[in-house]
C-alpha cells in the first residue's frame, strides 16, 4: 500500500524543479522512518505523512489545494487507505511546514512531529544549500546581492506572499531558524549537525566574496538568536 502511495506521489512531483521533488520526499521518508524507530512511533502513519506532506504545497499547487488537501485525499482514496488513517494523516499535514509554524500551528502526534522534524532537517545541511540555489534560480532571483539584506521578524503572511529577495536572504529568513523548531530528540540531534554545516558554509562564502559586512551581520544574527534561546 505504501508503494502504491509512493507511485502516485511520484506522478505528481516527478517534474517539480522547486526543490520539492521526489528526491526530497524520499529523503524525508527515510529520515522520518529512522526517527520513528528511536521515538517508538507508528511507521505506517509516519510513512504516509512523509510521502504526502508536499502533494498540496501552496508553492506548487496553490492555496486551494493546501486548504482542502485535494491531492492527498485523492491519493489515499485511490490507494484504499482507511478513513480513520486518512483523517489522522490530513490533520498532521495541515500542521507541517514553516509557514504553519509561523501561524502557531504545531503537529499533535509523535508521527506528525517526526515528519515535521525530518522535513525541516532536509532544509538544513549540504542538500539545503543545493535546494536554495535551485529554487532561487527557478524564481529568477540572485543567490547573493551584498546590498540586499533579509527581512527581520518574518510573519506567515510575508513568508507566503513574498519569496526571499536572494538565496542568501532565505538562510536568515528561514533556514537558520529551523534548528530551534525541532520537536523530537532525534530531530534536535540531526538538525544541530546540519545547522553547523550551513553556518560554516555561510562564513566561508562571505570570506570568498570579501563581504565583511555580511560576516558582521551573521555574527550579530547568531548572537541575537542565542540570546533568544536563553530567554
Amino acid at each position: 500500500m505504501i508503494e502504491n502511495v509512493k507511485s502516485e506521489v511520484y506522478k505528481l512531483l516527478v517534474h517539480d524543479d522547486s526543490g520539492h521533488d521526489m528526491n526530497h520526499i524520499n529523503r524525508v521518508l527515510a529520515l522520518s522512518l529512522k526517527f520513528a524507530k528511536y521515538e517508538n512511533a507508528d511507521e505506517y502513519i509516519t510513512a504516509l505523512i512523509a510521502l504526502l506532506h508536499d502533494v498540496d504545497d501552496y508553492k506548487i499547487f496553490g492555496l486551494e489545494n493546501e486548504k482542502y488537501l485535494i491531492n492527498a485525499k485523492n491519493i489515499m482514496n485511490k490507494c484504499n487507505i482507511e478513513k480513520d488513517i486518512q483523517n489522522k494523516v490530513c490533520e498532521e499535514i495541515r500542521r507541517i511546514g514553516y509557514s504553519k509554524r509561523l501561524k502557531g500551528l504545531t503537529p499533535i502526534t509523535i508521527e506528525g512531529k517526526i515528519v515535521s522534524d525530518a522535513d525541516m532537517c532536509d532544509a538544513l545541511g549540504a542538500v539545503c544549500i543545493l535546494r536554495v540555489f535551485k529554487y532561487t534560480t527557478k524564481m529568477n532571483k540572485p543567490f547573493f546581492d551584498r546590498n540586499i539584506f533579509p527581512i527581520e521578524n518574518m510573519t506567515a503572511d510575508k513568508y507566503i506572499k513574498k519569496s526571499a529577495d536572494t538565496g542568501i536572504c532565505h538562510f536568515y529568513e528561514k533556514i537558520l531558524l529551523l534548528n530551534d523548531l525541532m520537536l523530537t530528540s532525534s530531530g534536535k540531534e540531526e538538525a544541530q549537525e546540519r545547522y553547523n554545516f550551513v553556518v560554516k558554509f555561510l562564513y566561508q562564502f562571505f570570506k570568498e566574496e570579501n563581504a565583511e559586512e555580511w560576516i558582521e551581520y551573521t555574527n550579530k544574527f547568531l548572537k541575537k538568536n542565542k540570546m533568544k534561546e536563553k530567554l
